[in-house]
C-alpha cells in the first residue's frame, strides 16, 4: 500500500509505532505534489525546505514523548486565506501577491501544537469568492476525478489535494458551502463546524458573520480528529465560543438506532439532478435500515436563502476588503496621480472580476437609500431562516440532503453565468446563515464517474450528531480513490 493512500489517523498510528518516519511521510507527500501538480494545480505555494526541516523537528518531539497526539507528524495543506508566519499568503489574489504574514492563524497554530507538518498553501477562488476555484489569480484547479471538470470552491485546492492524494488532510474555510461543496465534487469528506467553534483569528475575512474554518480529509474519523485538534476558545476572536463538549471523536460509533433524520422536501424539488437525488435517497434508505427514523418534511424559506446570503456576504465583503488599498501592504499600481487615483488603480488592477462584482454589489446594498430595502431585509430573512431550522431541530436530530444540486460542472461552464454559479449554493448557504454545523461525505458516483456528496446538517453545537450519522453511513461503503490518486 502506498503511503499516501493512508488516512491521516492511520499514518499517525504508523509514525507513533515507528513504522514510518515523519521525514518519509513528508517526502512522499512532496514527491506526490511534484508528480501531480501539473495535472491538478491544487497548490499556489509549496514550502519544501520548511516542511522537511519541520519534519525533522517533529520526529524528535515524537521520539522523546513530547508529541503523542493522533496527528503528530502528519503532513497537511492549508488554504491560502489562513495566515502562516513567514509563508506567502495571497488569498489567490494579485492584490496580495507579496503578502507574508508576521503571525499564524489560531487554527493553524493548534495544528502545529498537535505536530502537523505544513506542506504549503492550496489554491482557492480569489478571496473565497466563487464555487469552482476558477477565479484564482494563479490559474485554475482541476478535479482529480476528471481534469476537464472543476473541483468546486472556494476550498477547491484543499479538496483536490486530498482527493489527488498529494497530502493526508487539509484545512479549508466555509462561508456559504466552500468546504462542503468541493468535498462533494471531489469525493472527500469535509466538515463546517458551528459558527464560533474554531477561531477565525488569522483567517483573511470574506463574510465575517458567516466564515468558519474546517477540515477536509478522506473519512469521517479524520475529520472528527482534526476538528478536535483545531477547536479552541480564543479571546483574539470576539465570536469565539467556550465549549466543553469538543471530544468529537467520541461520536465515531456505528449506531443510529432511534436517530431522527429529516429530509426537506424543498431540497428534492426542481433543479436537483436525478442521479444526485437517487444517490441521496439511497443513502437515507441505508441509514433507515440501520435503525434511524427517516421522514420528509417542509423546511420553509429555502428559496430566500440565496438572495439573503449574497446580500449579506457581499455587504461584509465590501467592508472587509476596503483594507486592501495599496497603502501598507500588497499590490500597488506603478503609475498614479494623487492618493485617490492610487486607490482606484491599485484596486482595479489588483482584484479580479468576481471580487469586483461582489464588492460593488455589497457597496450598493449598504448605500443610503438601499440599506433598509436590501441589507436590513436580508438580516431579517437570516433570522427567519434560523427560526425555521430551530423548529426543524425540535423534531429531528439531523437534516439530510444533497451538498450540491449536480456533480462537478465542466471547466468554464459556470464562469460564463455567475447567477447559475450562485444558485449552485442552494443547499449549503442556509447552514452558514443559521451558524449550524454541516458535513459532506461521498455517497456514490454519477454515470460520468463523478462523485456525489451527501450533506448532513445538525443543530448548533451538535456536531456529534452529524459525525455519528456520517460515520454509521460510511461503514457501509469503502473509500474510492480518484483516478489521479491511483496513477
Amino acid at each position: 500500500m502506498k503511503l499516501l493512500e493512508l488516512t491521516a489517523v492511520e499514518l499517525g498510528k504508523k509514525i507513533k509505532a515507528g513504522e514510518v518516519t515523519v521525514q518519509e511521510a513528508t517526502r512522499a507527500a512532496l514527491d506526490a505534489i511534484k508528480a501531480k501538480e501539473e495535472q491538478v494545480h491544487s497548490f499556489v505555494t509549496i514550502d519544501e525546505e520548511g516542511a522537511m526541516n519541520r519534519a525533522k523537528e517533529v520526529q524528535k518531539l515524537i521520539d522523546d514523548g513530547t508529541l503523542t497526539g493522533p496527528l503528530a507528524g502528519v503532513p497537511v495543506a492549508i488554504k491560502d486565506n489562513l495566515c502562516t508566519k513567514g509563508m506567502l499568503t495571497t488569498c489567490s489574489s494579485k492584490i496580495l501577491y507579496n503578502f507574508i504574514p508576521t503571525y499564524t492563524a489560531e487554527a493553524v497554530l493548534n495544528l502545529e501544537k498537535a505536530g502537523a507538518v505544513i506542506l504549503g498553501k492550496t489554491n482557492m477562488d480569489e478571496f473565497a469568492m466563487g464555487s469552482t476555484t476558477e477565479t484564482s489569480a494563479y490559474g485554475v484547479t482541476k478535479n482529480p476525478w476528471n481534469t476537464e471538470h472543476v473541483p468546486g470552491g472556494s476550498s477547491g485546492g484543499s479538496c483536490a489535494a486530498v482527493a489527488a492524494e498529494e497530502c493526508f488532510y487539509a484545512l479549508g474555510s466555509d462561508t456559504g458551502g466552500s468546504i462542503r461543496q468541493p468535498s462533494s465534487f471531489c469525493g472527500v469528506t469535509g466538515i463546517k463546524p458551528t459558527y464560533g467553534t474554531v477561531s477565525r483569528y488569522g483567517l483573511i475575512a470574506y463574510g465575517s458573520s458567516l466564515d468558519q474554518i474546517g477540515p477536509v480529509a478522506k473519512d469521517v474519523t479524520d475529520c472528527a480528529t482534526i476538528l478536535e485538534a483545531i477547536t479552541s476558545y480564543d479571546k483574539k476572536d470576539s465570536t469565539s465560543v467556550k465549549r466543553e463538549d469538543t471530544d468529537f471523536t467520541s461520536a465515531l460509533v456505528d449506531d443510529v438506532k432511534g436517530m431522527k433524520i429529516g429530509i426537506p422536501r424543498d431540497y428534492l424539488g426542481e433543479g436537483l439532478d436525478s442521479e444526485v437525488k437517487t444517490a441521496i435517497l439511497a443513502a437515507a434508505k441505508t441509514l433507515e435500515e440501520k435503525g434511524a427514523i427517516v421522514e420528509e418534511f417542509d423546511l420553509s424559506l429555502v428559496e430566500y436563502a440565496i438572495p439573503a446570503y449574497y446580500v449579506i456576504a457581499a455587504a461584509e465583503a465590501s467592508s472587509n476588503l476596503a483594507r486592501f488599498d495599496g497603502v501598507k501592504y500588497g499590490y500597488r499600481t506603478k503609475e498614479y496621480e494623487g492618493l485617490h487615483n492610487m486607490y482606484k488603480k491599485s484596486r482595479s488592477e489588483g482584484f479580479g472580476p468576481e471580487v469586483k462584482r461582489r464588492i460593488m454589489l455589497g457597496s450598493f446594498v449598504l448605500s443610503s437609500g438601499y440599506y433598509d430595502a436590501y441589507y436590513l431585509k436580508a438580516l431579517r430573512t437570516k433570522a427567519l431562516i434560523k427560526q425555521a431550522f430551530d423548529k426543524a431541530f425540535e423534531k429531528y436530530d439531523v437534516i439530510l440532503g444533497p451538498a450540491a444540486p449536480t456533480t462537478a460542472p465542466k471547466l468554464g461552464e459556470s464562469l460564463s453565468d455567475p447567477l447559475k454559479m450562485y444558485l449552485g449554493d442552494v443547499y449549503t448557504v442556509s447552514v452558514n446563515l443559521a451558524g449550524l454545523p454541516g458535513i459532506s461525505l461521498p455517497c456514490g458516483l454519477d454515470s460520468k464517474g463523478l462523485p456525489i456528496g451527501l450533506q448532513l446538517i445538525g443543530d448548533c453545537f451538535k456536531e456529534k450528531n452529524i459525525i455519528r450519522a456520517a460515520y454509521a453511513y460510511e461503514q457501509t461503503r469503502t473509500y474510492q480513490h480518484s483516478p489521479i490518486a491511483q496513477d
